[in-house]
């Protein structure tokens, strides 16, 4: 029981955010991700044209959504002139550093 409401007799309206902050369908992910970082929360409900909620947007959605950019970009990378000289090693090592690195300031921020 969280601030001493039962959760057999407490509402959901009396609990709930009111007017929570939304998404549109049609927006861009990484204004998804600007709206969750700047107003801090976890969780984004993006909606359609009608309000209906389609989805419910989590930090987590974004990582995996992006590591595939990510290992492609890596991939791109390593084609270049400057990183002939790493191995496939130093390379994989990067990716990993970069996601820690990515989820200790999503974690941070948000």
């Amino acid at each position: 029981m969280k601030n001493n409401k039962s959760p057999k007799t407490t509402k959901l309206e009396e609990i709930m955010t009111p007017n929570p902050r939304v998404a549109n369908e049609n927006d861009d992910v990484l204004d998804w991700l600007r709206i969750m970082s700047n107003d801090r929360f976890r969780r984004l409900p993006v909606v359609d044209a009608n309000g209906k909620i389609k989805v419910i947007f989590t930090q987590g959605d974004f990582v995996s959504y992006t590591w595939p950019d990510l290992i492609f970009q890596a991939s791109q990378l390593a084609k270049a002139s400057f990183m002939k000289g790493f191995s496939i090693n130093t390379l994989l090592l990067f990716m990993i550093v970069y996601g820690v690195a990515l989820v200790a300031v999503m974690k941070a921020f948000l």
